[in-house]
């Protein structure tokens, strides 16, 4: 007998909260989540689910998934549908070998959601900052951009979410620093505590894999700064560093 319940074709989201980050743009942001630990952002609720009671418990874990979406890569057709490509360039082999989308964590996909998986830092139940009032998560290794849309958080398990056989595929040994830098001291006193997490961006290269210009000065914003660099060879070094 054939189930006379239809499954929609689409489904409406409902954000509930938003990032408070330090990357007010795409540029710089890691290309994944849980590599700059030291950097906290935080998230922040929407007015419909700002409710300490919907933490409730959240304090005995140490991790959190993050369902987000990714608002700055939507494109949509003539129809209003999004558009994707059944291949794409992962930055990871460099931008030069196509792949499943599938087999991918690109953010131009058929929906737009991502996820992440960061640390719990601390949660505050009573925030007051300008015109935020309510609850928030501080989270450390967040690869959200300010301001990016959340639609649900949910707790990392352990005996569930870890499998220590599991194969990465072409991802399969962890980012490591590809670049060395050099930050004059001059500049480098500018950045204060938020030093140790610039430079760890910095040595992941954030350049777009297709783009290896030497002679290009390149730029991205980052904690009130607009941070300029250039890269030759192996050496990435920071020639200006600009306060917004």
């Amino acid at each position: 007998m054939k189930n006379s319940v239809e499954t929609p074709s689409a489904y409406n989201f409902k954000v509930v909260a938003k990032i408070k980050s330090d990357f007010p743009d795409k540029f710089g942001i890691p290309r994944q989540s849980g590599i700059l630990r030291n950097l906290r952002s935080s998230i922040r609720f929407e007015p419909k689910y700002r409710m300490s009671d919907a933490l409730r418990g959240l304090e005995g874990f140490s991790h959190l998934w993050i369902l987000w979406i990714f608002s700055e890569n939507v494109r949509l057709d003539a129809l209003g549908e999004n558009q994707w490509n059944p291949t794409v360039r992962p930055p990871r082999l460099g931008g030069n070998k196509r792949l499943g989308v599938f087999a991918t964590r690109s953010s131009f996909r058929p929906n737009p959601v991502a996820m992440s998986c960061v640390k719990i830092e601390e949660i505050r139940l009573n925030v007051n900052d300008g015109d935020y009032a309510g609850p928030e998560i501080v989270v450390s290794g967040a690869d959200l951009m300010d301001g990016t849309p959340i639609v649900d958080i949910k707790p990392y398990l352990p005996y569930a979410d870890s499998i220590p056989q599991a194969l990465g595929g072409f991802a399969e040994k962890a980012c490591e620093k590809v670049l060395q830098v050099d930050f004059p001291e001059a500049l480098a006193a500018q950045v204060g505590n938020k030093l140790e997490s610039l430079i760890e961006i910095l040595e992941q290269d954030p350049r777009p894999a297709y783009q290896q210009n030497p002679e290009r000065v390149y730029g991205f914003r980052f904690a009130g700064f607009e941070v300029k660099f250039r890269v030759q060879g192996s050496v990435l070094t920071v020639v200006d560093l600009i306060v917004l």
